[in-house]
């Protein structure tokens, strides 16, 4: 059987699967809509948590910017991982404790304010929209190479998708749907990972492959050969980090911070029966979770000695045929500079910004490039970083069921997060602002109708964003990262530690930690990207790293406006130490 159809034999079966998940667990009441009705085991949910947890950006874009940056993406590893141990110790009890179906949920009780609740719900939109652009852009790519259609199609298959068990399982069915697309991910990334540390070092295990020596006599270590190799054509050494200690300390913190702050993990801890039930559930998520994280700088590793042994100095008509494929999707290109028709991969740019195609050939038979001139490097072949994981089994000539489990696999990490995202985004609106807010007589069938409508929009406004997306699947996520980090955190943090925060610094913080961290964002990467560098950045620190100054201006603003504005009343003060003590500590708490 040909890969191709593997490919849409493992896809098709895959979705069925979801979709009938979906249809099985279908939602019939609001709570089982928002929270799959507060029941779900610790084990189930840590599963659930995982795949929610784990977007396009881990499965696809990680090990794409490690291939490529070595070093420097280690923050996105430390950052990410660290951040989740952050959120299962210092949040995701306490906020289970207190009870309610949303982050805006807890920020306007807590803060007593309907402000308060309505500025939430707009940050996490801001948040959410800018995850999920990550996510769809991730789907655009899988089924733009794999089901051989435009970017743009992908997309739009990938919303219609969403749209079906998403807004018609709500999160019960989202729940039992991310179990089964944590199955599918880990086991599409595990595979091909075990097949390449086997054939690069002979050690089938990935984590110890990525210290072993290379399997072909040299003696030498992986990352010692990746040095000498890219030392040789140019670049960096892979293992030397180029990023100042600042941006490398703001970057790690605000995914970190970030991760604490992200309102569709968050929500999964009140599916869960209890306080003591969400401890567990966050550290089987972080098993779960270390599984993928402990393999993808070994995945990153290999596949850039694998890209760069099957592409520099080939020549353009026996290029490998993975590298035809990707190239028809406009993901990898070949300009030949010097018309001898050997594909020279070097460091610099091959192209100025990102290569547009137009049909016709070159001199060496390949895709005429237009809007794209010349630059001074010597580099001919562009590389999109968010494909190496994908195209990993094609370049190690893996067998045809790998190729096809690892589309599948790609499929559900950025599905799976964005149904979450999505289900985050109507809930915030028909729950929040509808039921909470504007309509308080709202019916439970009126409200159920308002979540899907608004998921339905959600959607159509995710798919824009994932065909014009402002950056790789993993920086687009890193802003959100960075959004969050700036205007929740904060605001919960302070919600559960602090008694005397009131509704006043609360939402001053949130509103100045938002406004700057995604004014910050927007200018350097959408308004004036020639400015992105180092030099131009404020003490040094990138769009990436900047929601750690968005969550200091928020901490700073939110304490400076409550000393000067009336106390928190009693009962919130006391709200704020029975989400804190233990059950059954009442006694021993009031002497």
């Amino acid at each position: 059987m040909d890969t191709q159809t593997l490919i849409y034999i493992f896809v098709g079966l895959s979705f069925a699967l979801y979709i009938g998940i979906a249809i099985w667990s279908r939602a019939g009441s609001t709570k089982e809509f928002y929270v799959a009705g507060g029941g779900v085991n610790p084990v189930v949910n840590g599963m659930a948590t995982a795949a929610d947890w784990m977007s396009a950006a881990s499965f696809i874009s990680m090990a794409g910017l490690i291939a490529f940056l070595g070093y420097d993406a280690s923050v996105y590893l430390m950052g990410w991982t660290g951040g989740y141990v952050l959120l299962a110790l210092l949040l995701a009890p306490y906020l289970r404790k207190f009870g309610q179906f949303t982050v805006p949920d807890f920020i306007g009780t807590r803060y007593y304010s309907k402000t308060a609740r309505v500025v939430a719900v707009i940050c996490l939109i801001f948040i959410s929209f800018t995850y999920i652009a990550g996510q769809m852009r991730g789907v655009g790519i899988v089924f733009s190479r794999f089901l051989d259609v435009p970017i743009t199609l992908g997309v739009i298959i990938g919303m219609g998708i969403v749209f079906v068990y998403a807004v018609l399982g709500g999160m019960k069915g989202i729940t039992y749907t991310q179990v089964a697309q944590y199955c599918v991910l880990i086991f599409a990334y595990m595979v091909p990972a075990f097949f390449l540390s086997f054939m690069i070092t002979g050690n089938p295990i990935p984590q110890i492959g990525l210290g072993s020596t290379v399997d072909d006599g040299s003696g030498q270590y992986v990352l010692q050969k990746l040095n000498l190799v890219l030392s040789d054509l140019g670049f960096g050494n892979y293992t030397d980090g180029s990023k100042s200690m600042i941006d490398v300390f703001c970057i790690t913190l605000a995914l970190m911070v970030g991760t604490a702050g992200l309102p569709h993990v968050i929500v999964r801890f009140f599916t869960v029966p209890k306080a003591s039930d969400a401890r567990k559930s966050a550290g089987w998520a972080l098993v779960f979770i270390a599984l993928l994280y402990t393999t993808a700088p070994a995945v990153g590793a290999f596949a850039r000695l694998n890209f760069i042994d099957t592409v520099n100095e080939t020549s353009y008509s026996e290029a490998p045929g993975w590298f035809k494929n990707w190239e028809r999707n406009d993901l990898i290109a070949f300009q030949d500079k010097n018309n001898d028709g050997v594909m020279q991969y070097r460091s610099g740019d091959a192209f100025e910004g990102a290569p547009e195609f137009a049909e016709g050939t070159g001199p060496s038979g390949e895709r005429v490039v237009t809007n794209a001139p010349v630059t001074d490097s010597e580099n001919e072949v562009y590389v999109d970083r968010d494909i190496m994981v994908l195209a990993n089994p094609e370049i190690g000539n893996l067998p045809g069921w790998v190729i096809a489990l690892v589309a599948a696999g790609g499929l559900a990490a950025a599905l799976s997060t964005a149904a979450g995202l999505l289900l985050v985004i109507s809930s915030s609106v028909s729950h929040d602002l509808l039921k909470s807010t504007f309509k308080p007589n709202i019916s439970e069938k009126g409200e159920l109708l308002a979540a899907r409508v608004a998921a339905t929009a959600a959607i159509v406004v995710a798919g824009y964003l994932g065909i014009y997306p402002p950056g790789w699947v993993a920086q687009v996520v890193a802003f959100a990262f960075g959004l969050a980090a700036a205007s929740l955190f904060p605001a919960i943090f302070m919600g559960i530690f602090s008694k005397s925060m009131n509704k006043e610094g609360a939402i001053a913080g949130m509103v100045v930690g938002l406004v700057f961290t995604f004014g910050y964002i927007f200018y350097f990467k959408l308004m004036n990207p020639a400015a992105n560098v180092a030099g131009n950045w404020l003490f040094g620190i990138s769009p990436e790293g900047i929601g750690v100054v968005g969550m200091v201006l928020n901490f700073a603003v939110a304490i400076a406006i409550s000393k000067v504005t009336a106390s928190p009343p009693v009962e919130i003060r006391k709200l704020v130490d029975s989400i804190r003590v233990p059950r059954g500590a009442g006694d021993a708490h009031a002497h």
